[in-house]
């Protein structure tokens, strides 16, 4: 039977990955076996970098974190070695990043995944993945907004210079 100290340490450690949980708009579980040192490393600075934050846990500290909540049914895939990102802010970031990774590391696998507390499919989490980043989304968005005034600006702009053409021409020829 373990010690009072180490249940403690375990309650606080199920208390922080609940927490952390529920305070993240987007998360990634992962098996992370067969991934190089470089290429862990590598990849927890991507993560960093993204404001994504990534844990290897214990199957049964994360299964008590999530127990008695909406992500209960990630407890089916909590086996074998085990990761969380999450992130506070950005939807996809986890998810992008986890799934180049898997892509090209053939036994490190996308195993689940949540958006706003609700599990979802893994091959939602794959689409998820796909998706391009917030600032690319954005700058999108920017341009499709601005072809129209663009254009508009460019026919009033060739309008002015062909009737600054046109008046500069008549008095020439008077």
């Amino acid at each position: 039977m373990p010690s009072a100290s180490v249940l403690e340490q375990k309650k606080q450690v199920v208390a922080q990955i609940a927490d952390r949980i529920s305070n993240s708009v987007a998360g990634v579980v992962v098996e992370f076996k067969g991934i190089t040192v470089a290429d862990d490393t590598a990849m927890r600075k991507e993560l960093r970098e993204a404001g994504v934050e990534y844990t290897v846990v214990k199957n049964t500290l994360l299964n008590l974190a999530i127990k008695d909540t909406s992500l209960e049914s990630m407890n089916t895939v909590l086996e074998g070695t085990t990761a969380i990102a999450t992130s506070k802010e950005d939807y996809v970031a986890a998810a992008r990043i986890l799934n180049n990774y898997a892509d090209k590391i053939e036994s490190f696998n996308l195993k689940s995944g949540y958006l706003d507390g609700e599990v979802i499919s893994l091959d939602k989490l794959k689409e998820l993945a796909t998706l391009p980043s917030r600032e690319v989304l954005l700058s999108m968005v920017a341009n499709v907004f601005s072809a129209p005034i663009a254009s508009f600006a460019r026919a009033v702009q060739a309008i002015a210079d062909k009737n600054g053409e046109g008046a500069e021409e008549a008095p020439a020829e008077a």
